[in-house]
């Protein structure tokens, strides 16, 4: 059921690859609410999804960016406030890449020219994105921006890796710009904590499908889908929460706030 809580508004979407992805089903429902929006990924990641079937799906267009390239970012916006036809209302950033993941080193044997690739890609480009948002002016007031990030930032989650740390760092870059964005053009900015979440990148994790049963057992409402999350995302697109910013919200079924719970227990009782 829509609610058009997002008529009239307009937007980029970061991170699209496929039908599996949280800025897939995000954008898909904020074409469900009504809003408008430019999709874009890095031209690599293009080439391996299927963005190009969502920008038909949802009448949008697709501007290719790396989001490490400052000059690739502020072309974005500027073509998307072109295409768009105005300032933004709202941004959902969902990059994230760990090349010491993809080539299966430990935290403890890290190289550090991957160590500093994806914690470019996956952290300093946020706050690449709202630098070049705020120097160029272009949201509304009471937009939002919406970085997605997982609760590894707080807890150690040993294979997570680096992407722990980039995740503490996008949480920070997230408080930060936001209090600039709030003070000075009453634009909100959250992240969300979100469960492990069978996407692309998600499941390059090792030991990921023993990870995600965990957490459903763990959680007392069972773990948020990519779904719950796009659903999530719009509310905080909307003007319903316009008061909330510099927040990281835990979007978990829980889990978050869970020590033990009686089906762990009983499974490591048998």
């Amino acid at each position: 059921m829509a609610y058009n809580l997002l008529k009239g508004k307009r937007g980029i979407i970061f991170g699209a690859l496929d039908k599996n992805s949280i800025a897939w089903k995000t954008a898909e429902k904020v074409h469900e609410e009504g809003g408008t929006f430019v999709l874009t990924n890095a031209p690599i990641a293009m080439r391996m999804g299927q963005i190009d079937e969502l920008a038909k799906q949802t009448g949008s267009q697709v501007v290719p960016a790396d989001a490490t390239l400052e000059e690739d970012i502020d072309n974005l916006v500027a073509k998307s406030m072109e295409i768009l036809g105005g300032k933004l209302d709202f941004v959902l950033h969902s990059i994230g890449m760990s090349i010491n993941v993809r080539k299966g080193r430990s935290y403890t044997d890290e190289k550090y020219d991957f160590t500093t690739k994806g914690w470019d890609v996956s952290a300093l480009s946020f706050h690449k994105v709202m630098q070049s948002l705020y120097k160029a002016n272009a949201m509304n007031e009471w937009g939002s921006i919406v970085g997605l990030t997982y609760m590894a930032a707080q807890r150690v989650f040993p294979d997570y890796n680096d992407m722990a740390d980039n995740k503490a760092y996008l949480e920070s870059v997230a408080r930060s710009f936001g209090y600039f964005f709030g003070k000075e053009k009453k634009v909100r900015v959250n992240t969300i904590s979100q469960s492990p979440t069978p996407t692309t990148a998600g499941q390059g994790v090792k030991g990921f499908d023993g990870f995600i049963s965990f957490a459903e057992k763990m959680s007392p409402l069972g773990n948020a889908t990519a779904t719950d999350c796009a659903n999530y995302t719009v509310t905080l697109f909307s003007d319903l929460t316009r008061k909330v910013t510099m927040q990281n919200l835990f979007h978990d079924g829980g889990f978050s706030n869970t020590g033990v719970s009686q089906e762990v227990i009983d499974q490591f009782s048998k």
